[in-house]
C-alpha cells in the first residue's frame, strides 16, 4: 500500500494542526521527552503536559509512549479541553503501529463524542485508511478490501472537494482495481476445471461492475475463449467486437484475434490488432457488431 507516502504526508498536517490546540510543548515535556526510557518521568502532569508530551513522543516515533499519555489524559482528565485531541491522537498512535482495530475503535469513539469536531474529516480518513491498510493479497479474503472501500467512500461523500476526498477517491479506484482482481483470479481457476457458467459469471462481474479496472481487457479475452469452446459464435464475435474497438493495440485483442482466426470465424473485413487510442468501453454494446 501507500502506507509511508499516506503518513508522511498527513501526520504533518494533523500533527501540525494539533499541537497548536495544545499551545506547543510545554519545557517540561521537552525536558521529559530527552529520555524515552523514563516512563516515570511521564506519569504526572497537567493535562497540557501529558497531552505535549504524547504529540513529543509522536514526534519521535515513540508510539507506545504516546498512546499511554493520550489514554492517561483521557482517564485522569476526561472533561479537559484537551481529553478531545487526546483521543483523535490515539487513534492515530495506534495507526502508528499497525494496531487497525484499535485505531478504529479508538477514532469511533472519537467520531461519536465529537460528530461536529473541525477534525472529524481526518478521523473518517484516518478510520478508512485502517481497513485500506489491511487488504490482503487477491489470492485471500477480500472482506477488508469492502470495508475499507465502503469506509473510503463515506470519506467522499461525507467531505467532498477536501484533501481527504481527493486522496480517498484515489485509493476506491485501487480497490476497486483489486476486488476486479479477485474476480479474475476465481474466473480463472473456475475455466480451468471448465466449470465455464461459474467462469463466465465472474468474467462479466468484472465487464460491468469495474469498468474502469485495467481487468476489462482480459475478462473480454476469457469471455471470448470460453464462447468459443461451448460454440456459441455469435456471443465469441460480439464479444470480440467490443474488445477491440475498446482495446486494439492490447495484448489480449491480439490472443481473441488469432483465436478467431483458428476457427474462421474473422471476415475479411475485421479490423486487425492496431495502435489506435484505445475508446471508452462506455460506448454501446450493439455499435461493435460489425466489426467481425
Amino acid at each position: 500500500m501507500l502506507k509511508n507516502i499516506t503518513r508522511g504526508f498527513f501526520s504533518v498536517m494533523l500533527v501540525t494542526s494539533l499541537v497548536a490546540c495544545g499551545g506547543g510543548s510545554s519545557k517540561d515535556a521537552k525536558k521529559a521527552a530527552a529520555d524515552h526510557n523514563s516512563e516515570e518521568s511521564y506519569r504526572q502532569g497537567t493535562p497540557e503536559q501529558l497531552y505535549n508530551n504524547g504529540i513529543d513522543a509522536i514526534k519521535t516515533k515513540h508510539y507506545k509512549l504516546a498512546t499511554k499519555q493520550f489514554e492517561m489524559l483521557q482517564e485522569n482528565f476526561p472533561y479537559s479541553g484537551y481529553a478531545p485531541n487526546a483521543q483523535l491522537m490515539q487513534g492515530y498512535a495506534f495507526y502508528l503501529q499497525n494496531k487497525y482495530p484499535d485505531a478504529v475503535k479508538q477514532l469511533e469513539t472519537f467520531l461519536q463524542l465529537h460528530p461536529n469536531s473541525p477534525d472529524a474529516p481526518y478521523a473518517f480518513y484516518l478510520r478508512a485508511l485502517c481497513y485500506y491498510e489491511r487488504i490482503s493479497d487477491v489470492s485471500r479474503d477480500q472482506q477488508s478490501t469492502l470495508e475499507a472501500l465502503s469506509a473510503l467512500n463515506d470519506v467522499v461523500n461525507r467531505f467532498p472537494g477536501t484533501s481527504y476526498a481527493r486522496d480517498a477517491q484515489l485509493k476506491i479506484d485501487l480497490c476497486r482495481d483489486h476486488l476486479a482482481g479477485k474476480e479474475m483470479l476465481v474466473g480463472r481457476f473456475y475455466e480451468q476445471q471448465k466449470n465455464y457458467e461459474a467462469a463466465i459469471t465472474r468474467f462479466q462481474r468484472v465487464v460491468f461492475d469495474y469498468q474502469t479496472t485495467n481487468h476489462v481487457a482480459e475478462a473480454l479475452h476469457r469471455s471470448v475463449e470460453i464462447y468459443l469452446k461451448l460454440g456459441l459464435t455469435d456471443q465469441a464475435r460480439k464479444t470480440a467486437s467490443i474488445l477491440g474497438y475498446n482495446y486494439p493495440n492490447s495484448t489480449w485483442y491480439r490472443y481473441t484475434y488469432n483465436d478467431l482466426k483458428k476457427y474462421k470465424l474473422v471476415s475479411p473485413q475485421a479490423e486487425k490488432p492496431t495502435a489506435k487510442t484505445p475508446g471508452f468501453f462506455s460506448r454501446t454494446w450493439n455499435s461493435f457488431t460489425s466489426l467481425f
